[in-house]
């Protein structure tokens, strides 16, 4: 797995050198963002420790297995942790794939986890220095997370950045995913919007390397979803 350190407070770590978790510095410790897919707790177990701290947060964008594959095992290893999700994938991730009056009616992709989460959380909750904003498309609760501390935005899979920066409403062949798993296309592509709104410093997500200054690359994808989704 490799590690890359981003400004003063992420890490990323990356798995197959496409799957991305990040490990956020807190006063208290670390905050793990995503646990990749089966396998590799012992991998993020070690970034840890080369950051001389404990992880003290497991927190998921969204309940997809390649984000969630490795955290039964690692809730083994961190019993003391928290876990945190958003109370929409929280459902997800328990096997209640049933959706919501107003949802797109059709039924979403999820991951199965037997760990349940220790906090719920809704958009406008802050985890740490970290700030969760409601990114839903993908997953119907997906959240992405603001480090207000200096602008660093984890937008979980509601954008990738693998080849070029794109949302997940756009359907690109030569990078298919992770638009080829969203379950929401419109909804998606108006997340990416109001993220874009934001105006991050960095975008860190969950597929792709993390990209300084995205404000121009991320408005030119929302205008590419944008003219996609109206053919």
């Amino acid at each position: 797995m490799n590690l890359i350190t981003h400004g003063a407070y992420l890490t990323q770590l990356s798995q197959f050198r496409f799957i991305n978790q990040y490990l956020v510095q807190e006063d208290d410790g670390l905050t793990l963002i995503d646990t990749g897919a089966r396998g590799q707790t012992a991998s993020i177990l070690k970034a840890a420790a080369s950051l001389n701290a404990p992880i003290r947060r497991i927190l998921l964008t969204h309940a997809h297995d390649d984000h969630l594959g490795s955290l039964d095992a690692l809730h083994v290893a961190l019993p003391d942790a928290e876990v945190l999700i958003s109370a929409r994938d929280a459902r997800l991730m328990s096997g209640d794939l049933t959706t919501d009056a107003g949802e797109l009616q059709k039924k979403p992709r999820a991951g199965r986890a037997k760990t349940r989460p220790t906090r719920l959380l809704t958009p406008g909750d802050h985890v740490g220095s970290l700030q969760s904003i409601g990114a839903p498309g993908h997953t119907p609760g997906q959240l992405a997370f603001l480090d207000t501390r200096d602008g660093t935005l984890i937008a979980g899979d509601a954008y990738q950045t693998f080849r070029e920066v794109s949302t997940s409403a756009e359907l690109r062949w030569r990078s298919p995913l992770p638009a080829i798993a969203t379950w929401d296309r419109a909804t998606a592509l108006a997340s990416a919007r109001a993220l874009a709104a934001l105006r991050p410093t960095r975008l860190a997500v969950g597929h792709g390397p993390v990209v300084l200054h995205p404000q121009q690359a991320m408005d030119a994808a929302v205008g590419r979803a944008e003219r996609q989704l109206q053919k």
